[in-house]
């Protein structure tokens, strides 16, 4: 008699426990690798800083692409507009307290990303990635001229935030802004690792494989797309207001279509479709243009375009991607 042995699956009610404990275990890993950087780095704690402030970028940028499928160049839009709503705010109103800078950058970017979004989501492929760029390109133009208001291609300058709490003051080595971004993007990675996994997570991936099954089943794609765009503004936002609160000032480069393609890059080179890879292609990319530049000031380009094109011939789901890919084949 032959017996049949058939593998042991987890339950249903496994897998959502098990996919949380996960997600925690990746935003301490997150905070560790932080915290070793406080203790390793005291002298490039404001470059961190805005390391951090990117990776709140390219997060954002995550969720309406890797996520959504949304086709985008003109992210930066949303991140100039809480680094330019939280130095407004603090320019102009007096408002100093950062907890109340950052939120009201995070309403900013959350209000910017509702326009751009009920434009860009409006069309499909090649006329989507047209209009994402037409979007940042009228948001440097409105900021120029609106110089009374953002300071013009002279830039804002004047923010100065209160101490954290009251207790914790911003100084020139950036321990305090530091410690105040860490905070920030553990918050909002484990926040978008939930948002992910949530249902609303799981039918913003199903628009991205098949929008015409998931509108043949009676639910609307565009207000979906659009909510997710809000949200993605929102973390977007977050990091504007982080480099606002870190530099003290705001330049028209915060909403530049560099800043948009950077964004985008570091996505690529960690791997999209993933929150962690949107961190760690943040982290390479950062760290590499930092050493290479200060080793070669006039070839640092050269040594950065090889780097991504190496990474997109041999790695072509980014560093993360792949080796996340690779573990799982060796693990079956």
């Amino acid at each position: 008699m032959t017996l049949a042995v058939t593998p042991t699956r987890r339950s249903g009610a496994d897998r959502p426990r098990t996919g949380f404990l996960a997600d925690c275990l990746g935003t301490l890993a997150v905070l560790a690798v932080g915290l070793a950087c406080y203790w390793l780095f005291p002298t490039s704690l404001s470059f961190l800083t805005g390391l951090m402030a990117l990776a709140l970028l390219a997060l954002s940028l995550e969720l309406v692409t890797g996520q959504g499928g949304v086709a985008t160049l003109g992210h930066a839009a949303l991140f100039g507009a809480g680094a330019y709503g939280a130095g407004i705010a603090a320019v102009h109103f007096g408002l100093s307290d950062p907890l109340l800078l950052l939120l009201v950058g995070a309403l900013s970017g959350a209000l910017a990303g509702l326009v751009s979004g009920a434009v860009i989501l409006r069309a499909h492929g090649l006329p989507q990635l047209v209009l994402s760029i037409a979007m940042v390109q009228l948001g440097v133009e409105i900021a120029n001229k609106a110089s009374g208001w953002t300071g013009g291609s002279d830039g804002l300058y004047g923010i100065a935030p209160a101490p954290l709490f009251g207790l914790y003051r911003f100084d020139l080595f950036g321990r305090t802004g530091f410690l105040l971004g860490l905070g920030v993007l553990v918050a909002a990675v484990f926040l978008v690792r939930l948002l992910v996994r949530s249902p609303f997570g799981l039918l913003v991936r199903a628009i991205r494989q098949d929008p015409v099954r998931v509108a043949a089943m009676g639910r609307s794609v565009y207000p979906v797309l659009l909510r997710l765009y809000v949200v993605s503004g929102l973390v977007a936002g977050l990091g504007g207001a982080l480099a606002a609160l870190s530099t003290r000032v705001v330049g028209l480069d915060s909403l530049s279509f560099t800043t948009s393609a950077e964004a985008l890059v570091m996505l690529v080179l960690g791997g999209v479709g993933t929150v962690w890879g949107a961190l760690v292609g943040t982290f390479v990319f950062m760290w590499f243009e930092h050493v290479v530049s200060a080793a070669n000031p006039f070839h640092w380009l050269t040594l950065v375009g090889a780097l991504l094109i190496l990474v997109v011939l041999f790695a072509p789901r980014g560093l993360y991607g792949s080796l996340a890919s690779w573990i799982g084949r060796r693990g079956r």
